[in-house]
C-alpha cells in the first residue's frame, strides 16, 4: 500500500522535473506538500485510488490543527491540485481535488522599511571591510537597489550582468526571465567585487559563474537564501530597530520608495517581474494608508 504511493509520488515528482519544469524552488515547495499529504495517506492507512474529497478535507483539517495558517494551506491546495490532475491523466484515478476550495484571506499591505531605516542599514553594512564583509555590503545594496526576489539574488550569475548597458538579467518565477536597470554606482561597485574580491570566495581561486559562491563540501555553490537570511538579520540587529527584517520586506521597501518618488506603476511591474499590473497596484494602498497618516499627524485642521 505505502509502496504504491510512494511510486505514484516518485513519477509525479519527475513529471514536476522533466515536464512541467518547475523552479528547483518550486520542486521543493511541491515535494513538501506532497510529504505531509504522503505522510497523512499512511496515518489513514489510504491509497492514492481511494482518496475521496472528504479524505481531502480532513487532511486540510490536519494541517489547520498543526496551526498552518491560510496562505500555506492555501499553497497546498493547489498542490494537491496539480497532483490530482497529473493521476487523472496519466494514471486514471479520478480527481476529487476539484472540489476543493481555497479559503478566503484578508490581503494585508506589504510592511515595508523607510528610507531612513534603509540608510541605516546599509550603513551597518559599510563597517566590515574584510573580503566577507564587502561581499555582504554588496548583496545587501544589490538587493535593494534592484528589488529582487532573495532566490533571484543567490543565483546570479557573471554572465547575467551587462556593464555595457547597466542591465542585469534576471530569471524569475516560471523562469521568466526580465533585465533590471541598475545605478551605475551598484555597478562600479559590482565591477570592483568581481575584480577584487569574488575569488576569495572560489578554493585556489577556481573559476566559476556563480557571483556570490561559497564552497561547500569541496563543490562550489551558490550562497543559500538562509545564509543571506542570517547576514541580513545580524546587520539588522547592529541598527538597534526593534522591527522583524527578511528579504522580501526590502523589496516592498524599494517598490514603495520608487512610487513615492513618482516610478511609473507599469516600470514598478517591469522591475519587480509581477506578471499581472494589478499585483504591483497594492503599493498604490500602501502610500495612500502613508498620505492618511501624514494627513492625521501635520494637518493645521485635523484635530
Amino acid at each position: 500500500m505505502k509502496s504504491k504511493n510512494r511510486e505514484l509520488f516518485t513519477k509525479f515528482e519527475a513529471y514536476l522535473l522533466t515536464e512541467k519544469l518547475v523552479s528547483a524552488n518550486t520542486f521543493s515547495a511541491y515535494k513538501h506538500d506532497i510529504a505531509q499529504f504522503e505522510q497523512f495517506l499512511n496515518k489513514e492507512h489510504l491509497q492514492l485510488e481511494q482518496v475521496t474529497a472528504k479524505d481531502l478535507k480532513l487532511f486540510l483539517k490536519y494541517l489547520k490543527d498543526l496551526n498552518i495558517g491560510a496562505r500555506s494551506i492555501s499553497r497546498k491546495i493547489s498542490s494537491l491540485k496539480v497532483l490530482f490532475s497529473f493521476l487523472n491523466d496519466r494514471h486514471g484515478i479520478e480527481n476529487k481535488a476539484e472540489e476543493l476550495h481555497f479559503p478566503k484571506f484578508k490581503k494585508g499591505l506589504p510592511v515595508f522599511l523607510s528610507e531612513h531605516e534603509v540608510e541605516l542599514l546599509l550603513k551597518a553594512a559599510e563597517k566590515d571591510s574584510s573580503a566577507l564583509g564587502v561581499r555582504n555590503k554588496i548583496m545587501l545594496y544589490l538587493l535593494y537597489v534592484s528589488g529582487m526576489r532573495i532566490s533571484e539574488l543567490t543565483s546570479l550569475k557573471l554572465s547575467a550582468l551587462q556593464f555595457d548597458t547597466g542591465f542585469i538579467r534576471v530569471k524569475g518565477k516560471g523562469g521568466r526571465e526580465r533585465m533590471i536597470p541598475i545605478p551605475q554606482p551598484m555597478m562600479n561597485l559590482l565591477r570592483n567585487y568581481i575584480e577584487e574580491i569574488h575569488s576569495q570566495f572560489t578554493h585556489k581561486g577556481r573559476s566559476t559563474d556563480y557571483l556570490f559562491p561559497i564552497l561547500y563540501a569541496g563543490k562550489i555553490k551558490p550562497i543559500s537564501r538562509q545564509s543571506f537570511w542570517i547576514i541580513l538579520n545580524n546587520l539588522w540587529h547592529q541598527t538597534g530597530i526593534k522591527k522583524v527584517i527578511s528579504p522580501h520586506k526590502l523589496r516592498h521597501s524599494l517598490a514603495t520608495h520608487m512610487l513615492k518618488n513618482g516610478a511609473d506603476l507599469r516600470a514598478l511591474q517591469l522591475i519587480l517581474g509581477h506578471e499581472n499590473l494589478a499585483t504591483v497596484q497594492i503599493y498604490t494602498h500602501v502610500e495612500t494608508s502613508q498620505l492618511r497618516k501624514i494627513y492625521d499627524e501635520k494637518h493645521p485642521r485635523s484635530e
